[in-house]
């Protein structure tokens, strides 16, 4: 995702935010609206306390929270930006690969048509080959069910 759109999403005020990052050492940030009791409820999530970054206005959460920081956020929020690495699989199968045509029925659009195997393939079976792209950084926007059906 490009980086100016997730700052935008990093600085605007309206939704809540979370970033995790898959590295060790790298703690949960979070973005809330502003209210008195932040800190009481984000202490609700897990059993150690959040650490509230002054310089950088946002909150420091166990990278183990996750899950139940989102489940909990949802439920009070009703919408969550998540900002979390990505990695996007690619799927080609080897009878494209290494065809000899211009014909292609393949989901890569030719993208790997006659190119062959260079290594970089998990080559599943005769019609299935996968691989994974480079490391990214993703941005969703979460919507609790129970307020999607809300009127």
């Amino acid at each position: 995702m490009e980086k100016e759109r997730l700052r935008e999403v990093w600085l605007q005020k309206k939704i809540p935010v979370v970033i995790r990052h898959e590295e060790k050492g790298y703690k949960l940030r979070v973005r809330l609206h502003y209210a008195e009791n932040n800190r009481q409820w984000l202490n609700t999530v897990g059993r150690s306390s959040v650490t509230w970054i002054h310089s950088k206005s946002y909150w420091e959460l166990p990278k183990n929270w996750f899950n139940d920081f989102v489940n909990r956020a949802l439920e009070r929020y009703g919408k969550l930006y998540v900002i979390q690495p990505c990695r996007e699989q690619e799927k080609c199968a080897p009878a494209c690969m290494n065809a000899e045509g211009h014909e292609c029925q393949c989901s890569c659009m030719e993208a790997n048509h006659g190119n062959r195997n260079s290594g970089s393939w998990s080559e599943v079976s005769e019609t299935f080959a996968t691989r994974w792209g480079e490391k990214e950084i993703a941005c969703r926007l979460m919507v609790s069910k129970s307020k999607l059906f809300q009127v």
